[in-house]
């Protein structure tokens, strides 16, 4: 969806005063929404939508979908699904799986209407219909057709796949390859400034953005990308090793015991989904 750039400033403050009693709360999103922003030392007005950069403008528009979105979601529910229908939503990013493939048609028809009411629009490069899921291999093997389509979400590309031994269906995800690239492209541009550091100082601070990085990717089925993107950053930092002077000393034997010994190896660090799902609370 389209939305920060195309919010109705009208709906979102009648949605805000829904649960906000205070005028001066409104009041003062009112001018935060009129303030504009700020870019290379130039003020520009923002007219309609919520200001880009804002602080305030990812909560805005989690209020403004709430009501647009979410609601209406499961009133649609109620009202025409049949069968199973699984909904998320991450910001203005949203996935909906349905059973049946007329009710899916429906809902997209319908979520399109919905939206051209409060000024939104679904995006038309990424808004697709495809058939995905447990059984989407082999209806397509059976009309001749190719592997299921991939989708792209949250910075993971989700296909189908089977479990070891091809025994049933299993929901694989790997790094996006553009996501991954342009991390490793802002790791190489900070190699290159921080050229004159010691060895040390880039091993450690190497470390850590390595470790940031599996914290949100290390999921299942993931081990294969994870490990060329310890491979990619330790080639990255050999080449900007070699280049601190003519006369270096820096040999590839050298440099695997400095990878060993820095970037934090490759494994999965989350839980497979259905055992998260498993996991009980007290409350």
């Amino acid at each position: 969806m389209s939305s920060f750039d195309t919010i109705s400033r009208d709906w979102l403050i009648r949605f805000l005063e829904h649960r906000v009693g205070d005028r001066r709360i409104i009041r003062l999103i009112q001018k935060w929404l009129k303030a504009g922003v700020l870019e290379e030392d130039q003020w520009i007005e923002t007219t309609e939508g919520t200001p880009q950069g804002s602080v305030i403008s990812p909560l805005l528009a989690n209020v403004y979908l709430h009501y647009v979105y979410d609601l209406w979601v499961q009133q649609w529910r109620t009202r025409y699904a049949t069968g199973d229908m699984i909904v998320v939503r991450y910001a203005d990013d949203t996935i909906v799986g349905f059973q049946h493939q007329d009710e899916a048609k429906r809902f997209l028809n319908d979520l399109k209407e919905r939206l051209a009411q409060f000024t939104l629009s679904l995006h038309p490069e990424k808004t697709r219909l495809i058939e995905f899921g447990k059984f989407a291999a082999e209806r397509r093997r059976r009309r001749g057709e190719g592997k299921p389509e991939m989708f792209d979400f949250l910075g993971f590309t989700h296909y189908c796949t089977t479990k070891r031994g091809g025994r049933g269906f299993q929901l694989g995800r790997m790094t996006q390859r553009k996501r991954m690239r342009a991390k490793i492209d802002e790791i190489t541009e900070a190699l290159r400034r921080d050229r004159h550091k010691s060895i040390d100082e880039q091993g450690c601070w190497l470390g850590a953005a390595i470790r940031g990085y599996f914290a949100y990717f290390a999921v299942p089925t993931n081990s294969r990308m994870m490990s060329a993107f310890r491979a990619h950053i330790g080639e990255r930092w050999f080449q900007s090793l070699r280049r601190r002077s003519q006369r270096h000393r820096m040999t590839w034997e050298r440099m695997g015991r400095l990878i060993d010994r820095f970037l934090p190896p490759a494994r999965v660090l989350h839980p497979w989904p259905d055992q998260r799902f498993r996991v009980t609370h007290s409350r």
